[in-house]
C-alpha cells in the first residue's frame, strides 16, 4: 500500500495532553463519492489520566459510549476515567490470545535483556504481524469487533470513542475496518492508521528514554510503540485469506449482513463533499 500523506488529509491530532493518539476518525472520501462523517468515531489510547482541564476538554466533544478494547488485566491496571454519563462497553478483542500480544510485549519496556531476548533480529515485527492475524481471525476478537460494530450503528452509542491502551493496534483494526467497509480506500486507510506514529512516539519519549538509562537500545522499542505498515498489512492478508473480502469479513465473521453493513454506511457517510 502505498502511503500518501498530504496536509489536506483528515486525521488532525486532537490536543488533549493526557490522550495522546486522540483523533477523528472522519473526514475521509469514499471510493463512492461520499465523506465519513466528523464528529462521531473517535479513536484514542487508554483514558485513565483524564483530569481537570483535559477531563473538560474530553467532555467537550460529546462522547456518548467508550468502547474499550483492552483485556481484562490491562483494565485492572488503568482503569478509564470517564465524564459522568458516558456509557462503557467492553469488548476485549485478545480475551482468547495465548500469548497476549500486541498487549503483552508492553512488559518489556522495563526489562533491556528480555527486550533483546523477545524482540531483537526482526523478531518484534514477526511477533506483532502475528498479533494482528489474531486480531482479524480469534473468536474473541470476532465477538469483540461483532458487539463494537453493532453498537455503533445505533444512534443512541455515538458520538463513540474505541481505543486499547496505545490505541494503534487493536484500535488500528478497528478504524481500519470501519474505514474500509465505508469505502475509503485501502492507501488512506494506511494513511490513517501511520498517523499513530506522529501522534503516539512523540509522547513515548520519556518510555524510551528510560529504557535507554536502563542499558536497552531504544531504537528496540520502536517496532513495539509505533506502527508499521507491515503489521497493517498482515492484518488485511488474514482478512482477505479467510473472508475473501472486507464484506465477507463482516458477514462470515462478525455475522454483520448486507442490511446491518448498509446501516453503518448510512449512519458513518455523508453524500456532501466539501
Amino acid at each position: 500500500m502505498a502511503v500518501h500523506a498530504t496536509a489536506t488529509k483528515p486525521g488532525k491530532r486532537i490536543e488533549i495532553p493526557s490522550v495522546p493518539n486522540l483523533r477523528d476518525i472522519g473526514g475521509y472520501a469514499t471510493l463512492a463519492g461520499g465523506r465519513v462523517r466528523m464528529g462521531l468515531l473517535y479513536r484514542s489510547v487508554e483514558l485513565n489520566h483524564l483530569q481537570g482541564d483535559d477531563l473538560e476538554a474530553f467532555g467537550k466533544l460529546r462522547i456518548r459510549t467508550v468502547f474499550d478494547l483492552r483485556t481484562e488485566a490491562e483494565r485492572s491496571a488503568e482503569a478509564d476515567v470517564l465524564p459522568e454519563d458516558t456509557e462503557l462497553i467492553v469488548c476485549d478483542v485478545l480475551k482468547d490470545s495465548q500469548s497476549g500480544a500486541p498487549a503483552q510485549l508492553m512488559k518489556v519496556l522495563s526489562d533491556p535483556p528480555l527486550a533483546e531476548q523477545m524482540l531483537g533480529d526482526g523478531k518484534a515485527v514477526q511477533l506483532f504481524e502475528k498479533g494482528y492475524r489474531e486480531i482479524v481471525s480469534l473468536p474473541s476478537a470476532l465477538a469483540a469487533y461483532r458487539s463494537f460494530f453493532t453498537k455503533i450503528a445505533e444512534d443512541a452509542h455515538r458520538p463513540a470513542l474505541f481505543h486499547c491502551t496505545t490505541g494503534k493496534d487493536r484500535t488500528g483494526w478497528a478504524a481500519a475496518a470501519t474505514l474500509l467497509l465505508l469505502g475509503v480506500s485501502e492507501d488512506d486507510v494506511a494513511y490513517d492508521y501511520g498517523l499513530s506514529n506522529r501522534d503516539l512516539l512523540p509522547a513515548m519519549k520519556p518510555v524510551f528514554e528510560h529504557f535507554r538509562a536502563a542499558g536497552g537500545d531504544p531504537h528496540l522499542l520502536e517496532p513495539v510503540l509505533g506502527v508499521d505498515q507491515h503489521y497493517l498489512q498482515a492484518a488485511l492478508d488474514e482478512m482477505k485469506q479467510r473472508f475473501g473480502s472486507i464484506e465477507r469479513y463482516f458477514a462470515d465473521g462478525l455475522g454483520i449482513d448486507e442490511t446491518g453493513q448498509q446501516e453503518l454506511r448510512n449512519a458513518l457517510i455523508t453524500d456532501a463533499t466539501p
